[in-house]
Parts: structure tokens; sequence; C-alpha cells
């Protein structure tokens, strides 16, 4: 028993000495590019890319932005939100529009646009499509202009907040906090994109119509039906926008619940309270709470929603101008579509009035037809024996079928069946 032991244990450990190490094929790599807009530097970095992992722009709050590769989970731990967020932001949903509110995130998906934000930073999905680009620019222009101060939270670190630094005074006009100087880029430049995408429907959509007007044919015809198609998909993307902005301004709960600096601001405020072990930090934290009220992210009225209300309609205000725009030119179509269908009409009673008068004719020229028919017969008759008679005959059967259609003529005018 003790040799088949032995044995066994030398077997293994010369298959150990044996064995081979094998080498994993190096992952392959991915750029991240960190740059700042403010002095116009770039720094690359080089991180392992993994299966599955898709690319996203990180920006903070002072502009900064690098390009990383991320899987589902890594975003999922790092922005803290449910893994259903995450399939909003998906092809699935690629023209929908949300904008949701969870514990430290805000998930915006407004058209081409799909971002994670929270009180420090954003992620943005897809970064590098045409489409996205012109809201990279505009992040990397306003967000490094609107500089925050600082305040030491309770482990004596300094975290920025959107308050004013000192308390001698409060500026007459506080900025928006982080995650809103997001979403008003977000909202600038969807409207933007959709109110440019309106104009080249205009500009091509009342020389089409015309045309249609003036001359009914099949590729005019098709080029309205292309014209209204597009219509109506440009005007379901300013709907959902629409809709779900006033979706916001409809529940003050929902708004509320967007402030992300100012629940970062409570947490910090609270952990800052539990931490100030000297009286350097219990000063300062006692400075910050004399802050008056007016200042966004330290107001005790957790459902002042002013700011966000007031920007939210201002955008409201331009898609429903933009809505109104489609609306415009779909009642245009529609005016258009009602000229040509009276313009067909037309057409159709002036073909069935020819017909009707090609009818008349028809039945008096077949009473004629009758008379010489029956004269035609081989039948013994004594008209055929008098010499003079034909034309006569001829000519007056003649004048009561020009006499006959003239009479059913006046009585289909006079019936109103014919135009005067």
């Amino acid at each position: 028993m003790g040799k088949k032991s032995k044995g066994l244990f030398s077997f293994r450990r010369r298959s150990k000495k044996s064995a081979v190490p094998t080498h994993s094929p190096p992952h392959p790599t991915a750029v991240e590019i960190i740059g700042s807009p403010s002095d116009n530097r770039l720094v690359t970095k080089v991180k392992k890319k993994t299966g599955g992992a898709r690319l996203w722009m990180r920006f903070d709050r002072s502009g900064k932005s690098e390009l990383v590769e991320w899987e589902k989970n890594t975003i999922i731990r790092h922005a803290a939100i449910p893994a259903r967020d995450l399939r909003i932001l998906g092809p699935v949903f690629s023209h929908s529009s949300n904008i949701l509110a969870r514990d430290k995130a805000m998930v915006v998906n407004l058209e081409f646009i799909k971002a994670i934000v929270t009180a420090e930073e954003i992620l943005l999905l897809d970064p590098l499509r045409q489409e996205v680009l012109p809201f990279v620019e505009q992040l990397r222009l306003q967000l490094p202009h609107k500089t925050q101060p600082k305040l030491l939270g309770g482990g004596g670190d300094e975290q920025e907040l959107p308050v004013p630094e000192g308390g001698e005074g409060l500026p007459s006009e506080l900025p928006l906090p982080f995650e809103f100087q997001v979403l008003e880029v977000a909202l600038e430049v969807v409207c933007t994109y959709l109110d440019s995408n309106v104009a080249d429907l205009e500009r091509g959509a009342y020389p089409v119509l015309d045309e249609l007007a003036r001359n009914v044919s099949t590729k005019n015809l098709e080029h309205v039906r292309s014209l209204k198609s597009n219509l109506t998909r440009l005007l379901a993307r300013v709907q959902k926008v629409r809709d779900e902005i006033e979706h916001l301004l409809d529940d003050n709960e929902d708004m509320a619940q967007l402030y992300l600096t100012r629940k970062w601001l409570q947490n910090q405020q609270f952990e800052a309270q539990l931490g100030a072990t000297t009286s350097n930090n219990l000063s300062i934290v006692r400075r910050f709470n004399s802050t008056r009220s007016g200042s966004l992210m330290t107001s005790n009225d957790d459902n002042d929603v002013e700011d966000l209300e007031m920007l939210l309609e201002a955008y409201f205000m331009q898609l429903d101008g933009t809505r109104n725009k489609i609306l415009s030119v779909r009642e245009y179509i529609d005016d258009t579509e009602d000229y040509v269908n009276i313009q067909l009409d037309n057409h159709r009673n002036e073909l069935i009035q020819l017909q009707l008068t090609l009818t008349i004719a028809s039945f008096a020229i077949a009473i004629e037809t009758l008379i010489a028919g029956a004269f035609g017969m081989n039948i013994p008759c004594s008209l055929y024996d008098k010499n003079g008679i034909f034309w006569p005959i001829v000519g007056t059967m003649t004048a009561v079928s020009i006499l006959l259609f003239l009479l059913v003529l006046a009585y289909a005018k006079w019936k109103k069946l014919l135009g005067s």
C-alpha cells in the first residue's frame, strides 16, 4: 500500500517536471488617449483589450478625456448602474430617447448620444461616430471653462464642488451642476442635429411638391412617397425626444433624482462631518454649511428643481418648434395631395362627359343604321322602283339622326349630366 502511494507520488512529480510551460497569446491592446483641451495636450496609454469590450470616452470635470475599452461588468461596477440600463444604450434602442436617473448616475440615450453621467465624469459610448463628434467637441470646448471650487472631504482630499469658494459672497449667477452641463450640451447637439435635418427636408420638399402639382407623373409620385417616409421617421424621432422631456417636466420627483451633484454633495458633507477630527476641518464644514440656500447643491429643499426645469423647458420649446415645422411640411404635402386628387377627379369627370357625348352620338347614328339596314334587306318594296329617291331618304335619315343627337345632348345638359 505504501509502495503504491509512493509510486503515484513520484509519477505526479515527474509529470509536473516534464510539463512544458505554455504561453498564452498576448491580448490585443487598446490605445487610451488622454487629452486636455485647455493645453492642447494628448497622452497615450496602452491597455489590454478583452473580448466583448466596447469603446467609451471618459470626460471629467476639468475637461480631460480618455478613450477606454471596457466590458459590461466594468461599466456596471464603475457607474453603479443596473445591467438593464446598458441594454437601453445598445443598438436595439438606437433611435429611442431616455433620460433615466439612478442613485449615482444618469443614463442618457438621446438619438445618437449614449452616455452615463455621474457627478464627476461622463462615459460616452462610441465617441468616434460621425454624429457623436460634434458632441465631443462641444464637451471639450465648454467643460474646461466652467471650473469648480474645491472642498476638503473626510479623508483630507480635495473634491471639486459646484459652490463658490469662500463665504463672503455669492455670485449672482451660479454655474449649473456638472451633470446638467453635460445634459445641456447633449440636448443642444441633438436639437441642432434635428433642426438641420428638418431644414434639409424643407429644402427638398417644396420643389418636389410644386413639381407634382404641375405634372402628375409616376416619377414625381415616387419622390413624394419617399419624402413622406422620411418625414414620418423624422417626426417620430423628434416626438420621442420631446415626449421624454415632457415626461420629466411633469414629474418633479424624477427631476429631483437627476441632481447627482446635490446627492454627491450631501454624501461628501456627511463624510466630512464624520471625519472632521481637527479644528481646521470642522471650520471648513461649518463654513460650507453656512452657505446660503441660493446655491443649488447646498439647498435644504431637495425638491428645488427650478434650474433643471428652466433648462428642459427651453429645449422643449425648441423641439416643439421643430415639430411644428415638420407638421407644416406635412400639411403642405396633404394640401398638395388634395390638389392632385382634385385634378385627377376633374380629368376623370371630363372623360366621363366625353364618354357620354360619344354614347349619345352612337345612339343617334344607330337609328340611321337601323333604317339603312331595313332598306338593305332583300324584301319587295315599291320605293326600289322609284328613281331619284335614294339621296333624299339618306339626307332625311341623317337630319333626323343629327336632330336626335342634339335633343338628347340638350336633355343631358339640362339635367347637368354634362358641363356647360
